[in-house]
Parts: C-alpha cells; structure tokens; sequence
C-alpha cells in the first residue's frame, strides 16, 4: 500500500455532487474504501436577503472541481476515478509521451488552506453575497428599531457591519447595525 496524498480532478460544472456520488458508490462496489477515504466538494454558506427573509445556501468555493484524498499506486484507483460519469480528468502535469494529465499531489499548505476556509465557513455565520454602498437606502427588518428606514452612512466590510442614519421623530439619529438587521429598499 502507497501513501494517501492530495488530487484535484476536474468534473462537469453544475454536476459535482452527481460525480462525488458516482465516484463514492463506484469506490464502494470495488472495495477501494479504504484506497480514496475521503471525495470533498468544498463549500461554502452565504447568507441572501430575499423578500424580507434571510436565507442561507450553499455555494461552491471551487466550481469545477472534486478534492480527493487517495492512495494511487493501486492502478485500479486512477481508472475508476477518470472513467466515472461526470469527471472529466486529472487536474497535474501533462505526460509529454502520451498528451495526457497525470495526476499531481497537492501540497500540504494547499490542503490545510482549502480545509481550513471549509472549516472556517462552517464555524463562521454566512457572509452576505451582495454587500451595501454608501448612500443606498436601506429599511431596518430586525431590532428595536424594525420598519424604519434611513440611509447607509459608512460600510465596514470586515466585521459585516453598517452606520445607518435613521430619521426618529424628525431627527437624524446614527445606528450601527449587522447586515442581517437590514435590507435594500427596492
């Protein structure tokens, strides 16, 4: 038995949970579990405002692509990954003799980084898709201050953060509130 290492293989785009399916069931038919014990989709969760309502989904970071974690010097593994439906090769080096990819492993730094903004996504709550702009208007869905509108004074990106100038009995009054707490006025 070799060593269990890193790959990145290629699949139809829109269809990378059929072909982790695919790969999981045909690894089980062959007894190979154990060669390639781990077939990732990395995803992460975003957060969308619609009709009022927040809704999480699930997106992938690198569409297009499967992480697999597998021990190739069985030659039956190599076969049975490139020939299931919907992958469409090996993401490596190119064999000059035979013009085809050979697979390459990652390295370590890679995997620990793409491992990591999984598990960071998945401890963090879901960043907003569609961040606010300065001067947009916006209407207060959730806290004390719920159905008031006002306008975006300053946006903090990185704490997902915005300063809101709200009119309260005809006075400008500044909040500070989350993304979640507001939604774009249509």
């Amino acid at each position: 038995m070799g060593e269990l290492k890193w790959y990145v293989v290629r699949s139809v785009s829109g269809q990378e949970k059929k072909a982790k399916q695919y790969l999981e069931t045909e690894l089980g038919r062959h007894n190979l579990t154990e060669m390639v014990p781990q077939v990732l989709i990395p995803i992460e969760k975003v957060f969308e405002m619609r009709n009022g309502k927040k809704r999480v989904r699930e997106r992938n970071l690198y569409p297009g692509y499967i992480i697999i974690h597998a021990d190739l010097a069985h030659g039956e593994v190599d076969h049975i990954i490139t020939s299931t439906p919907g992958v469409i090769g090996w993401v490596g080096s190119k064999d000059n003799k035979t013009a085809t990819s050979k697979p390459a492993p990652l390295h370590i730094s890679e995997v620990n980084r793409i491992l990591g903004i999984v598990d960071e996504q998945e401890e963090q709550t879901a960043s907003l898709e569609t961040p606010f702009i300065t001067g947009e208007l916006v209407k207060v869905i959730d806290g004390a201050f719920s159905g008031f509108s006002g306008t975006v004074s300053e946006v903090f990106e990185e704490r997902k953060k915005l300063n809101v100038i709200v009119k309260i009995f005809g006075r400008s009054t500044p909040m500070e509130l989350s993304y979640t707490q507001v939604e774009k006025e249509s």
